[in-house]
């Protein structure tokens, strides 16, 4: 049985930040010390981004006369709110996220209504409230009430791929099932002014953002790209329990993700692949460059350098994955998703391309998977390419609008 996802919709909260910016926010920070303003400037420069989105808007400079809660234009520091008062955030700024990223997502679905929905799987680890989001989504579609529904918390950035993998399952015992698939990160709530080597590259690199996905076996034709899901595995690498974690602090959430991170990766990346691999045995054999397309989840611009050079990539098959890292950052769970829409984006009329796809969290977590673009009909792009010529370039992405990769 085929399962697929029709259609992928992603999104982003309304305020944009340069890089550039940010660096200089925090090199700004009264209690930063001379090693951490270098470790900023270094980690801030070598990043690989360009900006990133946030849920949180007192980073405009346009003034307010509210009391901020985060950063205070007035001084340029940092505040250093409670758990609780940045958990308020993400239940409200989370929830619009949720249900836009969703609504966009059915709507692009060929074939399916929102009465057609199944079940909800949501997924995110930068925040909790209940009745939660997949309730929330539930209630704003006005899908049927009895939605199976199912939440992946505090997995990290890995978690897109297990949430693919149980709509895959779910799809499989039930050839009727639809099953709608959103993460929402919001890890800039949690970024904090520090000297910790640790902290700083995490904000340096962490931002906030929304995917969502129609996932179904349903035989129906389409019009659009598809993405086939094949197969998905999971390996814990042997070492690396302390060198990435997602912590509850009083104040926030705490990274630990530490500068080795890409050595773990680059040391155990051909055994993390070996399982998926072999599950399909035309690719026994086959260099990792026969693969035409491959979904890296961008964590940082070493690990996506040490992935093309370990695994001996073309530069244009990491293209997606540095896009994603340089128009929107780390979204945690939600940027492979990201880097999944740049590809089908992408996808040729009338063509099938191998994705292999690779996720990395707390653990060290690998998280892989299996999937083939299907290109849209040729007749079909060619009718809508005749009928409606202002579609062929895609919007970039705008505060407070679904964007696109």
């Amino acid at each position: 049985m085929t399962v697929t996802i029709r259609s992928l919709e992603v999104a982003v909260p309304g305020t944009e930040l340069t890089q550039e910016e940010l660096r200089d926010v925090f090199l700004a920070q009264d209690d930063l010390s001379r090693l951490g303003s270098r470790l900023v400037s270094t980690s801030f420069d070598s990043s690989g981004i360009e900006r990133r989105y946030s849920a949180v808007d007192e980073w405009d400079a346009a003034p307010t006369d509210e009391e901020p809660l985060f950063f205070d234009q007035a001084s340029g520091q940092f505040l250093n709110p409670t758990t609780g008062a940045r958990n308020r955030v993400y239940a409200r700024e989370a929830t619009e996220l949720y249900i836009r990223s969703a609504t966009e997502a059915l709507a692009a679905a060929e074939g399916v209504e929102a009465a057609d929905v199944t079940h909800v799987i949501t997924v995110s680890c930068t925040g909790f409230f209940a009745p939660g989001p997949d309730y929330r989504i539930v209630r704003a579609l006005d899908l049927k009430p009895s939605v199976q529904r199912y939440h992946l918390g505090f997995m990290g950035c890995y978690a897109a791929f297990p949430a693919l993998r149980q709509a895959q399952t779910i799809c499989r015992a039930d050839p009727e099932a639809v099953v709608l698939v959103v993460s929402v990160e919001l890890c800039t709530l949690h970024v904090r002014t520090s000297n910790d080597p640790d902290t700083i590259v995490g904000s340096s690199l962490f931002a906030d953002g929304a995917a969502a996905a129609v996932v179904t076996g349903r035989d129906q034709p389409a019009d659009t790209p598809l993405l086939q899901l094949d197969h998905f595995e999971t390996v814990l690498t042997p070492v690396g329990e302390e060198a990435m974690a997602w912590n509850i602090g009083d104040n926030g959430f705490e990274m630990v993700l530490g500068t080795y991170v890409p050595h773990i990766i680059d040391e155990h990346i051909v055994e993390a692949l070996a399982p998926l691999l072999a599950r399909d045995p035309s690719l026994t054999g086959r260099s990792y460059r026969d693969i035409e397309q491959w979904a890296i989840h961008p964590g940082g611009r070493s690990i996506l350098d040490k992935v093309e050079a370990k695994l001996g990539l073309d530069e244009q098959q990491l293209v997606p994955a540095r896009e994603t890292l340089r128009d929107y950052g780390n979204m945690s769970s939600a940027t492979v998703m990201f880097v999944l829409k740049n590809i089908l984006d992408r996808a040729r009329p009338g063509t099938r391309e191998r994705v292999c796809g690779m996720a990395f969290g707390p653990g060290l977590t690998v998280e892989t998977g299996l999937m083939t673009t299907i290109g849209a009909p040729e007749a079909a792009t060619a009718a809508t390419a005749a009928g409606a010529p202002e579609a062929a370039g895609a919007p970039e992405a705008s505060a407070g609008a679904t964007s696109r990769p």
